[in-house]
C-alpha cells in the first residue's frame, strides 16, 4: 500500500523536474542567443579598431619615405590568381614609377607569425602582380599600434620597415645601423 501511494508523488516529481528541466532550456537558448550578439557586436568593434589603426597609419603615410618619393597610396588592393580568385589583399600600397611598398597594417603586432604571413604575401604579390607594382621593385612595411619589440626586430631582419602608432603621430622606427630593405 505505501508503494502505490509513492508512485503518484514521484510522478508529481518526475513532471515537476521536466518542467525545469523545460524552463532551463529556455533560458539557455535565450542566453545563447545573447552570447551570439554579444560576440558580433565584439567582432565588429575589432574590425573597426583595425580599420581606425589603418586609417591612422595610411595618412600622408608617404611621407615617411622621402627617399622613395612614394606618391601614389592605396588601399585593400586585392592580389588575384590568374583563374580571378582572390588570393591575398595589400592593406596599404604606395608607390612610384620605379618601387612599390606593400604595408601591412595590425592593431598590434604582436606575434612572429604576422611577419611570417607578411612573407609569404610579399610573395604572393610578386608572382601575381596588381598593375601598381609589375615590373616595379617591391618592398614591404609592418604597421601597428602597437609594436612588440622581438617583433619589430624580426621585422626587420625579413627585410621590413617598421612603422608604430605614437600618440598623435604614425613614427617610422629607425631601423637598426647596416638594416637593407629587402626586395621581392
Amino acid at each position: 500500500m505505501a508503494t502505490t501511494q509513492l508512485i503518484p508523488e514521484w510522478r508529481a516529481a518526475v513532471d515537476e523536474i521536466w518542467a525545469m528541466m523545460k524552463e532551463t532550456d529556455k533560458q539557455m537558448e535565450a542566453l545563447q542567443k545573447t552570447v551570439e550578439r554579444v560576440t558580433g557586436n565584439v567582432g565588429g568593434l575589432n574590425r573597426s579598431l583595425g580599420e581606425l589603426i589603418e586609417t591612422l597609419i595610411a595618412a600622408r603615410l608617404w611621407e615617411k619615405f622621402a627617399g622613395y618619393n612614394l606618391k601614389r597610396a592605396y588601399q585593400r588592393v586585392p592580389i588575384f590568381d590568374e583563374n580571378n580568385h582572390i588570393l591575398t589583399d595589400i592593406d596599404i600600397l604606395l608607390s612610384n614609377t620605379d618601387v612599390a611598398m606593400a604595408v601591412e597594417v595590425k592593431r598590434e603586432l604582436d606575434s612572429m607569425k604576422d611577419v611570417d604571413r607578411h612573407l609569404k604575401r610579399m610573395e604572393l604579390i610578386r608572382e601575381h602582380p596588381p598593375a601598381e607594382v609589375a615590373d616595379k621593385k617591391l618592398v614591404g612595411a609592418m604597421a601597428g599600434g602597437i609594436v612588440e619589440a622581438d617583433v619589430r626586430r624580426y621585422a626587420w631582419e625579413s627585410g621590413f620597415f617598421v612603422l608604430e602608432l605614437t600618440g598623435d603621430a604614425v613614427e617610422l622606427i629607425p631601423p637598426p645601423e647596416g638594416f637593407m630593405p629587402r626586395q621581392w
